[in-house]
This record gives structure tokens, sequence and C-alpha cells, in this order.
């Protein structure tokens, strides 16, 4: 298990280090994540190293959303004159990408065909 945890922050310094080095406008997590896709690809050892701390990781991830929550919380003095600006963004941009998914699954269902609703 320490080894998978190791190699896993391993790639995202990887990617962290990339993205500054080249100055990519890609963030270093992200990099980090593509360059665990090529180990994962490349090595089925690896692959079975990796992939059951992974899978333990995501059946905690709203674990991972406590510290954003009480940072929001620690910082409420600061959001509360902008509560409705907020409250704006939010709605908002969530219209939209329900709205982007969606554009995307008639695309999608138009290209192959399905759009009949036959799937």
């Amino acid at each position: 298990m320490i080894q998978a945890l190791a190699l896993i922050l391993t790639c995202q310094l990887a990617g962290e280090a990339l993205a500054h080095w080249t100055g990519l406008p890609v963030p270093g997590p992200v990099l980090g994540l593509g360059l665990m896709l090529i180990l994962l690809s490349a090595s089925a050892r690896i692959a079975g190293l990796v992939v059951p701390v992974g899978t333990g990781i995501l059946r905690h991830i709203a674990l991972l959303f406590v510290p954003a929550g009480v940072g929001v919380v620690g910082h409420l003095d600061r959001l509360g004159p902008q509560a409705a600006v907020l409250a704006a963004a939010i709605v908002v941009s969530t219209v939209l990408a329900i709205a982007a998914g969606a554009l995307a699954f008639r695309l999608v269902a138009r290209l192959t065909g399905s759009e009949d609703g036959d799937a």
C-alpha cells in the first residue's frame, strides 16, 4: 500500500515539475494523471499494485472535500458580501454544464445513428 501511494504521489510530483519546467497551461496533477495512465497501460504489475489503493481512495473521496468545506466556513466573513454573485455563478455554471452534457449526448447520438431512442 505504501508503495502504491508513493507511486501515485510521485506521478503527481512529476506532473507538477513538468508543468513548472515547461510552462504548459495544464495543471501539474493532470499531467501526473497522464503519466499514471501511461504507467498503468504499460505494466500490469503496476496496475495490480495501484488499482486497489486507488479504489480505496475513491471509496472515501467525500473525506477529501472536508478541508475545502472547512476553508469556506473559515472565510464566510469574506465571502458574505459576494454571496449573491457566488450563488449566481454556481447556478449559471451548473446550468451551462448540464446543457453542455445534453448537447454532447445529442451530438453523439446523432453521430452514432441512435437518435431515435433505439438504444
